[in-house]
């Protein structure tokens, strides 16, 4: 019998890799429920007290500059979230969101080539055009009314924006680890989790029209339960087994899982929510599926 190789998936691996899919596909969901009741702002302050409490009575602070927790914090939190919230709240379905935020891939590709002088791969040019095809199947629906499938221009734009501002956390962290000899994810997503909550309810005092300031203590338990889920599930736990798969495995043997994200996000969307999607739609999934697929595997195909 031959040994296993640091490779090789283990049950438990797999299943953990299936149950992170899970999580982050069903999350779109989850976001919906929770603004139900909840502006963005409110949303994105809940989802962040739920992610530190109770684990930061418990976790010292990452050894690291407290500049990389400030950056990371407003990138993830307040950059990607609050734009997906408000993306979500003024015109962009759960399962369309789960597709385009996928695009964050690229725009962490550019990112690292105009500030870290990473090269970009044939591989990576060919993907970058699937997905500008993609995007522009996406638009393609706003043009004369501005609105398709549930969705909107200006959702459209917003979650893209979400998708740049997770492309530039993820720049961040790999400027944090490469600072950081002995990088431990939990510490860090805790502790970074701190940082957005102040700006969240800056912004509700801000923004949010005053009467709705405490409309969440009227809120329903599902809202609640959804912010406990998006705080304890997707940001810690799934962000948590993710990392271990990438320490344990290649990144080539990991990476392809995230393709199942937009697959369980649309069945979630169209099921849960009933969530409807355009030809055009259509088309634009299709292309950035293909584009990821491309990205992650083109480089073994166009040396065959």
């Amino acid at each position: 019998m031959t040994a296993a190789t640091p490779a090789s998936f283990s049950r438990n691996d797999l299943l953990s890799a299936l149950l992170v899919v899970l999580i982050w596909g069903t999350n779109f969901v989850a976001m919906k429920i929770g603004l139900r009741d909840l502006t963005p702002f409110q949303l994105g302050a809940a989802r962040y007290i739920f992610a530190v409490l109770p684990l930061i009575l418990f976790l010292r602070p990452p050894k690291m500059p407290a500049r990389w927790i400030i950056a990371y914090g407003l990138c993830q939190g307040v950059g990607q979230f609050g734009l997906l919230f408000l993306s979500l709240r003024v015109g962009m379905s759960a399962a369309l969101a789960s597709v385009i935020l996928q695009t964050q891939v690229f725009f962490t590709a550019f990112f690292g080539f105009a500030l870290l002088r990473e090269r970009a791969s044939r591989a990576l040019k060919y993907g970058l055009l699937l997905a500008a095809l993609g995007l522009i199947c996406f638009a393609m629906n706003y043009l004369g009314s501005g609105h398709a499938g549930g969705t909107n221009a200006a959702g459209f734009v917003l979650c893209l924006s979400a998708a740049a501002m997770w492309a530039a956390s993820n720049i961040v962290v790999r400027r944090a680890q490469h600072h950081t000899p002995q990088f431990d994810v939990v510490n860090f997503m805790v502790w970074c989790s701190l940082v957005p909550i102040l700006p969240f309810i800056g912004l509700t005092l801000a923004f949010d029209p005053p009467e709705t300031r405490w409309h969440w203590l009227q809120a329903p338990p599902a809202t609640w339960l959804s912010a406990a889920y998006l705080g304890w599930m997707a940001t810690i736990l799934g962000y948590a087994m993710w990392t271990r798969l990438l320490k344990r495995h290649p990144v080539n043997r990991v990476a392809p899982f995230s393709l199942g994200v937009p697959v369980v996000g649309i069945a979630a969307g169209m099921l849960a929510l009933g969530d409807v999607i355009t030809g055009w739609q259509w088309a634009g999934i299709a292309l950035i599926v293909a584009s990821m697929l491309c990205t992650m595997f083109g480089g073994r195909w166009l040396k065959s």
